[in-house]
């Protein structure tokens, strides 16, 4: 499996997923700068978690007219895969690779611990080693992470399955657990097609025992066993 890891200013959680990348499926991404105008030919774009631009200016806002970005945007019209993490998830909102947007957290407080998230589907190229329904458990870190659409998007998507995952409590209980009061508990979303995920837990960071977990491990196997 080909990758390209986007790297913006700010950004620091870039070799975390290189690392994620490269122990399941064998070979290092290539990273890119965001200045850069062209991408390697590659099956999978990642936009990293960090604070791209020192997450001024609305996080993502700047990072979503970086260079590089207009590439990663045609590519994913093209259905090239794009997997997007905390900062790059609140970058592909403000793109508009995946519905909805990020607001600062319900409380207003940095968030920053693990959390316990349901799988909602298996049937994507993101999450097919996964179990629909399954609990799993995975870091947080941010603080605009309060996920909202409105409710006639919000109905679209429920009907076609676009609901990654939702933080629940360490029972599955969806009414305890959501760490920034996004809208229904959710945690990640895909587009349209199910080939661009956002989400903000952290799965490259439980990956390996040492880290406190291995539950993000499945992600990334799902990508390598639907792109390898």
């Amino acid at each position: 499996m080909k990758a390209a890891v986007v790297v913006f200013p700010g950004t620091n959680r870039e070799h975390d997923i290189a690392n994620a990348i490269a122990v399941t499926s064998g070979t290092p991404p290539a990273m890119v700068w965001h200045g850069d105008s062209e991408l390697p030919k590659v099956d999978l774009i990642v936009i990293p978690g960090g604070f791209s631009y020192g997450d001024y200016l609305r996080c993502g806002a700047m990072a979503a007219h970086s260079p590089v970005m207009r590439e990663v945007k045609a590519r994913a019209g093209k259905g090239v895969p794009v997997l997007a993490v905390c900062n790059g998830f609140q970058v592909a909102a403000e793109m508009g690779i995946v519905p909805g947007t990020l607001m600062r957290n319900a409380h207003l407080q940095f968030v920053c611990g693990d959390v316990h998230l349901t799988v909602e589907t298996s049937q994507s190229l993101f999450t097919n080693r996964y179990q629909q329904g399954q609990i799993i458990r995975v870091p947080v870190a941010h603080a605009e992470g309060n996920y909202f659409v409105d409710e006639d998007t919000f109905k679209r998507m429920e009907d076609r399955g676009q609901i990654a995952f939702r933080y629940c409590g360490h029972d599955g209980d969806l009414a305890s657990g959501n760490p920034n009061g996004s809208l229904r508990s959710i945690a990640g979303v895909f587009n349209e097609t199910k080939t661009v995920l956002g989400m903000m837990p952290h799965p490259e960071n439980a990956i390996e025992p040492r880290f406190g977990g291995t539950d993000g491990k499945g992600l990334f196997e799902s990508l390598v066993a639907a792109i390898a």
